[in-house]
């Protein structure tokens, strides 16, 4: 089935997929944003109709994650690496905090952590080339903890927490690329970080969802971009914030909410990981998963073909059918298929049918 607008099928592992309504909603408004005169990205963030965006994208967030009020939302820049050190100047501070590595991504917060104090690996998945996960609550975590981190779903591997772990000290939490894609316990978390451009949004904005009680840890003295009690007081606008990007992410929060909210785009997500896993499964090795069973990913799916040859060969076929940005990350190699909340079933259909055509060859 052909896509809407000549569009390819966009495997990319970020920034990927944003859903057409949203993106045919932000063409109609580019010129002039409900009335005023200007498009988003011109106005002022002080202005009475960037006011009531930014709050509107709150709120919608609020709903679609169930969050509670005692939590803060903040929107800030950066990226999520960016929080992998916000984190431990705020919370570390020549203390020790705990790290659960279960791929590339958390181990650049670990290398972050260690600048701040003793980022201390508790579990690392390397011995098994980060295919599988740990359950949190099997570890025994260092006394005086200030927080255990973990990511919930690493890209690159392609490995992923489907549960909210339940752990007796602050829990603090990457899930830039799996946000939104399932219904979350914000309960269970005292500071959750994203990217944007996973689920969300366009790249340069980044959501921080933290708990009052572990905000009021935060000392005094902060450098004022790093502060998230300053980020906190002044409600995200302490300078200028990503304008465009909070608008289209209240875009995408709306669209989910109609579609079913987190457990409509679950079900979605489960379907669309299904078809590509069913095609790897049934391939007679021809194709190998990277991660095992219980871990493997809704969002990357991370796979490998007998040979190097052979792997130039299939992405080369998949090209021709208008899919992209299905090679591997350069340190693991294969294949990857991102398919994030936006992300069309009939694309992961295409590359199923590709996938037998090739083998069968």
């Amino acid at each position: 089935m052909a896509q809407p607008y000549n569009r390819i099928y966009n495997f990319s592992a970020g920034p990927s997929t944003l859903p057409v309504p949203v993106l045919e909603q932000a063409r109609d408004e580019m010129l002039n944003f409900g009335g005023t005169g200007m498009g988003v990205m011109e106005m002022s963030h002080r202005s009475k109709a960037y006011e009531q965006i930014i709050k509107s994208a709150e709120a919608d967030l609020r709903t679609l994650l169930s969050i509670p009020d005692n939590y803060k939302v903040l929107f800030l820049q950066g990226g999520a690496s960016m929080q992998f050190s916000m984190v431990p100047m705020a919370f570390l501070r020549g203390g020790t905090a705990d790290y659960v590595v279960t791929g590339a991504w958390g181990k650049k917060a670990v290398e972050a952590g260690n600048l701040e104090g003793n980022a201390n690996v508790l579990w690392d998945g390397k011995s098994g080339a980060y295919s599988d996960i740990v359950e949190l609550e099997s570890l025994r975590f260092s006394q005086r903890a200030k927080y255990v981190h973990f990511t919930t779903n690493e890209t690159i591997q392609g490995v992923e927490y489907h549960q909210d772990p339940s752990v007796s000290v602050p829990l603090v939490c990457d899930m830039s690329s799996d946000i939104c894609s399932r219904p979350v316990d914000i309960l269970k978390y005292d500071l959750i970080y994203a990217g944007a451009q996973k689920n969300m949004g366009p790249a340069g904005l980044t959501l921080v969802i933290v708990k009052d009680e572990f905000l009021d840890k935060v000392p005094d003295g902060m450098h004022p971009m790093f502060d998230y009690r300053l980020q906190a007081e002044n409600e995200s606008m302490y300078n200028t914030p990503p304008t465009f990007g909070i608008y289209i992410c209240g875009l995408v929060t709306k669209y989910l909410l109609n579609t079913g909210g987190l457990e409509g785009a679950l079900k979605r997500n489960r379907e669309k990981a299904q078809v590509i896993y069913d095609a790897i499964d049934n391939s007679n090795g021809f194709f190998k998963p990277h991660a095992v069973q219980r871990a493997r990913s809704l969002m990357n799916v991370t796979f490998t073909l007998p040979d190097e040859e052979k792997t130039k060969e299939f992405i080369k076929l998949t090209e021709s059918k208008g899919l992209d940005g299905l090679k591997g990350h350069r340190s693991v190699g294969g294949c990857r298929a991102s398919i994030y909340n936006a992300f069309p079933i009939e694309g992961c259909e295409v590359l199923a049918e590709t996938m037998r055509e090739f083998a069968a060859r």
